[in-house]
C-alpha cells in the first residue's frame, strides 16, 4: 500500500510543477545564504587563530561551506528539471535522471542536518582549543624580539581590551607566569634579583596583570600591580572590594562569543534543512504523478502521487535484500565448486593420441 498517496490531475500537476519551480530557485539563494554562514563563520575562527590550538574547529564551516555550494547546483538543476514536467512530452527525457536526482538531494539534505547539529556538539571541541591556544599566548606575551611571537603580546592586549577580559580563566593566571620580559628588567635592583631567587624556576612572578586587563568604566585609577596586598593600596580590600579589572577570563568570553554565533547559524541551518526536505517531498510527489501518467497513457486524466509506493517496512526491507543480493555477488564460493564435475577428473589421454598411420608405397 502506497504511503499519502494523493490524486492529481493535469491543473494541480502544472501548479505543483510551478511551484517547485519557484521554491528551487529560493532554494538556491538559501544555498548561497548557507555557504555565507559558513564563510563568515571561517574568517571569525581565522581572526583569532593566534590564541586556538590546532585542532578539528574548521570542521564546522568547512561542512556548511560545501553544504552551500552543493546546494546551490542541485536546485538550479532541480528548477530545470520541475519547468520541463509541467510538460508530459518533456518529462520523458528526465524519466531516468529524476529518481537518482531525488535520492542525492536526500542525501544532501541530510548533510545539511548534519551541518546544523554539528553547530551545537562543536563547544567541547572549541573550549578545548581556546584553553591551549590562550595557555601559550600567555605564556609567550613577554617574547616580543622572538620570530614568530613578536605578536603576540599585542594580539592578547587587543583580545582582552576587545572582549573586557582577562587572562584564560581569570586574572590570576598572570601570577603564575613571567610576562614582563627579562630585557626590561633591572637586574641591578634587588627586589628584583630576590624575586628571581625566590622562584625555582628563576622567573620573575609578580601579582600583576598588564594594562589591557584595566577596566576602564571604574571610577578609581587602575591597580594593576600588588592586587593582594591590601597595604599597597589606600582604602583597598582584596578579598571585599571591586577589583577595577576584567575578572571574567578570555576563554570563558570567547566561548560565549563563538557560542552564540554557531547557535545562530544553526538555527538557520535547521531552517533551511526543512525548507528543503519539504521541497524534496514536492519533488517526489511529481515525480510518481508523473510517472504514472506515461504509465497510463493519459495525458490529461488523473493520476495517483505518493511519498513511497510500499509501507516503510516493506521499502526497508526490499532495500535491504537489495544489499544483501549485492554482497552475495561479490563473493567467490569455494564449497560450490567442490560439485563440479568437471574437477579432479582424470584424463585418460594424457599427452598420447592415438594416431594412424599410412604406409607409404616404395618407390619400384
Amino acid at each position: 500500500m502506497a504511503v499519502l498517496k494523493v490524486k492529481f490531475t493535469k491543473t494541480k500537476r502544472n501548479k505543483l510543477a510551478q511551484i517547485l519551480w519557484i521554491l528551487n530557485w529560493v532554494s538556491v539563494v538559501s544555498g548561497v545564504i548557507l555557504f555565507s554562514l559558513g564563510l563568515f563563520l571561517k574568517i571569525e575562527i581565522k581572526k583569532r587563530n593566534e590564541v586556538m590550538a590546532k585542532g578539528d574547529i574548521n570542521s564546522v564551516p568547512n561542512m556548511l561551506i560545501s553544504v552551500g555550494a552543493i546546494a546551490c547546483i542541485i536546485n538550479f538543476l532541480g528548477g530545470k528539471i520541475c519547468y520541463d514536467c509541467s510538460d508530459a512530452n518533456k518529462f520523458s527525457r528526465w524519466k531516468l535522471v529524476m529518481l537518482p536526482y531525488i535520492v542525492c538531494t536526500f542525501c544532501f539534505t541530510f548533510c545539511i542536518l548534519v551541518g546544523a547539529l554539528m553547530c551545537y556538539t562543536m563547544r567541547n571541541e572549541l573550549e578545548e582549543s581556546l584553553y591551549l591556544g590562550l595557555k601559550d599566548a600567555i605564556k609567550f606575551y613577554k617574547d616580543t624580539d622572538i620570530p614568530g611571537r613578536c605578536f603576540l603580546k599585542k594580539t592578547v592586549d587587543m583580545l582582552q581590551i576587545g572582549f573586557q577580559c582577562c587572562g584564560n580563566n581569570g586574572f590570576r593566571d598572570w601570577f603564575e607566569i613571567q610576562w614582563v620580559s627579562a630585557r626590561y628588567l633591572n637586574m641591578a635592583s634587588e627586589e628584583v634579583l630576590d624575586r628571581l631567587k625566590s622562584n625555582i624556576d628563576g622567573k620573575f612572578l609578580v601579582d600583576g596583570v598588564p594594562f589591557s586587563c584595566c577596566n576602564p568604566s571604574s571610577p578609581r585609577p587602575c591597580i594593576q600591580y600588588q592586587l593582594t596586598n591590601n597595604s599597597a593600596h589606600y582604602n583597598y580590600d582584596f578579598l571585599t572590594e571591586d577589583l577595577n579589572i576584567w575578572v571574567k577570563g578570555c576563554r570563558e568570553a570567547l566561548l560565549d562569543y563563538y557560542t552564540a554565533i554557531m547557535r545562530s547559524i544553526g538555527i538557520a541551518a535547521l531552517l533551511i534543512w526543512l525548507f528543503e526536505l519539504s521541497v524534496l517531498i514536492g519533488v517526489r510527489y511529481l515525480q510518481t504523478t508523473m510517472k504514472n501518467v506515461l504509465l497510463l497513457g493519459d495525458l490529461e486524466g488523473e493520476s495517483d502521487g505518493w511519498l513511497l509506493e510500499h509501507s516503510f517496512v516493506e521499502t526497508a526491507r526490499y532495500n535491504i535484500n537489495i544489499f544483501k543480493n549485492l554482497g552475495k555477488a561479490n563473493q567467490i564460493s569455494t564449497v560450490s565448486g567442490m560439485n563440479d564435475p568437471n574437477i579432479d577428473v582424470q584424463n585418460t589421454n594424457c599427452g598420447k593420441m592415438d594416431v594412424t598411420t599410412k604406409s607409404i608405397p616404395a618407390s619400384s
